[in-house]
């Protein structure tokens, strides 16, 4: 019966990130920079991830959903939040020759994907993993684009919570970061077990993981909004 639950547990943040993706597109929308524009296609890539979880949930493994799994979930991943925080810390240039290079690698990697012939195993459980994939070194693109997305993503968070800390005035933002630091490390946790076989614990952190991104993200925009009103309420 537990298991029967975790399994659906992705229809779950499926619901939640396209949510969440409502919220900071409107967000994109008002303030038209690229940091943002990239973290809405993170939680759009997030919710397709989750999303191809759910149809295997509902209707069963297929390759075609494998294969759109493991584009949007191994292979972007956290890359397209990552690169927000790029385009958010760093400096322009590096940003933009950061971004062609990484998103050309993904799509040389996508090829792969859709090219390599599927092998089921004998005593095969019919769970999403890119180990029937008979075209094994496809697997090695993802832990290069996941380690540079772990790097600027939950680094960024980190750099961005020690920034901040002990400014009284900033304590929303430290707190903000952390959550996002760690919301954003749960993924890539539930990642390394589902190389093991336990594909159900992402589930699980994929879930918390969003919430404490969502949590972070809502944190520091809402005390942003409130010191805009004063600034335009003393200038007045």
């Amino acid at each position: 019966m537990s298991a029967n639950f975790i399994d659906y547990v992705p229809i779950l943040t499926t619901i939640f990130s396209f949510f969440f993706l409502n919220e900071i597109v409107s967000h994109y929308r008002k303030r038209k920079t690229p940091y943002l524009l990239w973290w809405s296609i993170g939680v759009l890539t997030f919710g397709l991830g989750t999303l191809a979880e759910s149809i295997h949930a509902l209707f069963g493994w297929n390759s075609i959903n494998l294969r759109l799994w493991y584009i949007v979930g191994a292979l972007l991943g956290g890359f397209p939040l990552a690169q927000g925080s790029v385009f958010l810390l760093m400096k322009t240039g590096f940003a933009r020759i950061s971004a062609i290079l990484i998103v050309s690698l993904i799509l040389v990697a996508s090829i792969f994907v859709l090219l390599t012939p599927i092998g089921i195993p004998e005593g095969f459980d019919n769970r999403l993993t890119g180990a029937v994939f008979s075209w094994e070194w496809v697997r090695y693109f993802s832990p290069f684009i996941n380690l540079y997305a772990f790097l600027f993503l939950v680094g960024g968070a980190l750099y961005s919570a020690r920034k901040y800390y002990g400014l009284n005035d900033k304590q929303v933002h430290f707190k903000g970061n952390i959550l996002i630091a760690v919301g954003a490390l749960l993924p890539g946790i539930g990642g390394t077990f589902t190389r093991m076989g336990y594909v159900e614990v992402l589930f699980i952190t994929e879930l918390l993981g969003l919430l404490m991104i969502y949590g972070g993200y809502r944190m520091i925009k809402t005390k942003n909004e409130k010191v805009k009103q004063v600034k335009v309420v003393t200038n007045q």
